[in-house]
């Protein structure tokens, strides 16, 4: 039985939930998100919380509504307080800058050209100095997957450790080899 779905989910006071099918809309801050929920799993909306629970009472149904609740929770965070993921670039002549007038990220990673990358309205993307991106949003996949898009384009190479990392990763660096 999934541990995480018998937590209850607060609703904070500027959020607003409705339930309507399987869908559940959840409104707070000028964000709506809305999420389709398994037929699995009954969600029960009280004043100020949201409980899930499966409608069998087996193992897959616990997990199913384990991540239900999962993803509605995270929306609820996402919605209130948000989601934000840092990347460091690391190399000689490695900068970053944003275009906001077409919502372009150009990366210059020692490439002959420079990087584009057209990122979505709804994520606010900031550069503190030319070598750190912070990617701010409410939807928190959406915030994972373009700190991994971006971080796809240098990845870190294990002997110099020259590439793009988030804010605090370790890389193991590699010793070079010798010859005898």
């Amino acid at each position: 039985m999934s541990r995480i779905a018998k937590k209850l989910i607060i609703i904070p006071n500027n959020v607003h939930v409705s339930i309507n099918n399987n869908i559940i809309t959840i409104i707070g801050n000028n964000v709506t998100n809305s999420y389709l929920f398994s037929n699995k799993v009954t969600i029960i909306l009280n004043k100020n919380s949201l409980l899930v629970n499966p409608l069998v009472n087996n193992k897959k149904s616990w997990a199913i509504a384990g991540t239900t609740r999962s993803i509605i929770n995270n929306i609820i965070i996402g919605i209130t307080v948000g989601f934000s993921k840092t990347l460091q670039l690391i190399g000689i002549g490695y900068k970053a800058q944003i275009d906001y007038t077409n919502n372009t990220l150009i990366l210059f990673l020692g490439f002959s050209h420079t990087v584009n990358y057209k990122f979505p309205k709804n994520i606010t993307l900031k550069c503190i100095n030319n070598t750190e991106i912070t990617i701010i949003g409410y939807d928190k996949q959406l915030v994972g997957q373009i700190a991994a898009n971006i971080k796809s384009y240098r990845k870190v190479e294990p002997y110099k450790g020259k590439g793009i990392r988030y804010l605090n990763e370790v890389i193991k660096i590699k010793e070079i080899k010798k010859n005898k």
